[in-house]
């Protein structure tokens, strides 16, 4: 009787425990600049994909800030399809007030494109407070909300720019379907305007110094959507299996593995 007593309150633990136990939340972190940022992977690729828009135009970090900035007040960096009155999209963007088309909005690429169009006409945005700056591509009813997210902003744009090396990893479980260099080619083509080339189940992107650390980070940023398993740049490599940044050999160039199908 003591036994099977035993037996039954060891069960009951050890139901209770797998009720009790916390699933792994895949995670994104950005420190840098003084910042710190966690984020999903989706938030966090949707900031990728808005930085590699401003870099491929020539543009400075503040301007990726402010636009990341933008979009965590406007959507918390997620593509919506709805909002207030006609507004969609990372920036909340309205057709009926000259963005663009429904469906050009919700292309990150083009809203990004479409704020970063009025944000360079705004006059010093690049020394102006972020808020004063962020208003006035925007004209919102909260005119103050933005500054709240400048810390985190900052340290994202700092990483998915290069200008921060290995300040931006995520922790991702192992991916659901093994990813294809092919899609990661046409993504990295159509965020940066940067070519890769795929072989052995890898994407090389010759690059160097903050250029390669960017598109290194809009890798990781883009892991968990491209089932990418591994990123190698200069001395530093990131995988699923480490969650962070380790130091490695010395590297030339960008190369974005996948794992096998």
């Amino acid at each position: 009787m003591t036994l099977l007593v035993v037996g039954l309150v060891y069960a009951g633990y050890v139901g209770v425990r797998g009720l009790l136990a916390v699933p792994h939340s895949e995670t994104c972190v950005a420190t840098a600049d003084g910042g710190s940022a966690e984020l999903t992977p989706e938030q966090t690729s949707n900031a990728a994909v808005i930085t590699g828009v401003a870099v491929r135009r020539g543009l400075p970090t503040r301007a990726a800030t402010i636009a990341i900035a933008t979009a965590m007040q406007e959507s918390k960096l997620r593509n919506l399809r709805f909002g207030d009155r006609d507004s969609v999209g990372l920036f909340q963007q309205r057709p009926s007030q000259g963005w663009g088309t429904e469906a050009q909005i919700l292309d990150p690429v083009y809203a990004s494109g479409a704020f970063f169009d009025v944000l360079v006409k705004v006059k010093d945005y690049e020394t102006r407070p972020l808020t004063e700056v962020a208003q006035q591509v925007q004209r919102s009813a909260y005119p103050t909300a933005y500054a709240r997210h400048e810390a985190e902003a900052r340290a994202l744009a700092a990483g998915l720019t290069g200008v921060a090396p290995a300040t931006l990893s995520c922790d991702l479980d192992p991916p659901a379907k093994p990813g294809t260099t092919a899609a990661i080619v046409t993504a990295l083509a159509a965020h940066t305007e940067l070519t890769g080339r795929a072989a052995d189940g890898a994407v090389s992107v010759e690059a160097a110094g903050a250029t390669a650390w960017s598109v290194a980070s809009w890798a990781v940023a883009h892991a968990d959507a491209l089932g990418i398993t591994a990123v190698r740049v200069a001395d530093h490599t990131w995988s699923r299996e480490d969650g962070t940044w380790i130091v490695t050999p010395a590297h030339a160039g960008v190369t974005i593995s996948v794992s096998a199908a």
